[in-house]
């Protein structure tokens, strides 16, 4: 068949080949060009905006994989800090507390990295929020195990320590007193002997004969003996370290002398009755940075726990002091 074009003619009614000029070749060829680039550019802006090409189709799975990545590690970050702030609490409540050093501050343990354009090289990026946010996290997390680090520090030294505090710390009762029938008033308010009022009692008074011993209750260093301490009689203060003094009033005798070296238990002197006192006793009190605490809560290294009990509830009878 025949590829022509052809047109019937009127006169004879008979098909005739139409003979195209040039310049209608020339035209319809132009036609047939155009038409064919503009239908290829379509397909081409089609394809361009609709379909991803095989290297934008890798690009965005690893993007994604990126995604994924970035979404687990801010989920392990959430757990570690999780398990940080437990072990925070934890050094603050626990390991500080045994040791009796102050918590870490909060402002001390949360502050913020510094510098404005810190994470400007981050930016600019599809996902820049996520990854300026994921880094922002591990920068502070990593500030936080920094602080938490130098505090163990502090602790282990604490630590290392420990047995010196432990042993400085007064820790028994001044005088022998198992049956615990020496003790006469306890620390708070009591009715003073010679005023007759109700006074803050600083310490404790344990009755006893003349020439009892008295013990050092924890190690430390002799401040000093006096003949006379605001009516106190014969006294010995003994600074234990670690905030820590014990005082021993109304003495018959006193065997230390100013800056010696005393071990729990070691004979500093024996009961007496100087001083502003009704009878023979032992004036014991216990000092926290210069602030008396009740010495009862330091008797727990020689006695069982219902021995222990039993003491507590002796001492807090209100009864009236003898000094």
């Amino acid at each position: 068949m025949s590829k022509g074009k052809y047109k019937i003619n009127p006169h004879t009614l008979e098909f005739e080949r139409v003979r195209l000029r040039g310049k209608e070749l020339l035209r319809h060829g132009s036609f047939s060009i155009i038409g064919g680039l503009v239908f290829a550019a379509t397909m081409i802006l089609i394809a361009y905006n609709f379909f991803d090409s095989p290297k934008e189709l890798t690009l965005k799975r690893e993007n994604r994989q990126y995604e994924l990545q970035i979404e687990l590690m801010n989920k392990r970050l959430d757990l570690m800090s999780k398990v940080l702030k437990d072990i925070e609490e934890r050094d603050d409540n626990i390991y500080r507390t045994i040791f009796e050093a102050e918590p870490v501050p909060i402002d001390e343990r949360r502050a913020g990295i510094g510098g404005v354009d810190r994470y400007a090289e981050l930016k600019g990026y599809e996902n820049s929020d996520l990854i300026i946010e994921t880094t922002k996290r591990i920068d502070q997390l990593s500030r936080e195990l920094y602080i938490q680090s130098k505090s163990f520090d502090k602790v282990y030294k604490l630590a290392k320590s420990k047995s010196k505090m432990l042993a400085s710390i007064p820790g028994i009762q001044p005088i022998t007193n198992k049956d615990f029938t020496r003790i006469v008033s306890g620390f708070g308010y009591r009715m003073h002997p010679i005023y007759k009022t109700m006074r803050m009692h600083t310490g404790i008074d344990f009755s006893a004969p003349i020439g009892t011993p008295i013990y050092a209750t924890g190690d430390g260093k002799v401040a000093y003996p006096s003949e006379d301490l605001g009516g106190y009689g014969l006294v010995v203060e003994i600074n234990h370290g670690y905030g820590y003094q014990t005082l021993y009033a109304h003495m018959s005798k006193i065997i230390v002398k100013p800056g010696q070296i005393v071990k729990r238990g070691e004979i500093i002197g024996y009961v007496g009755n100087t001083g502003r006192s009704t009878g023979p006793h032992l004036h014991y009190e216990v000092r926290k940075n210069g602030k008396p605490i009740d010495p009862v809560n330091f008797f727990y290294q020689d006695l069982s726990p219902e021995e222990y009990k039993k003491i507590i509830e002796i001492s807090s009878r209100p009864t009236q002091s003898m000094s």
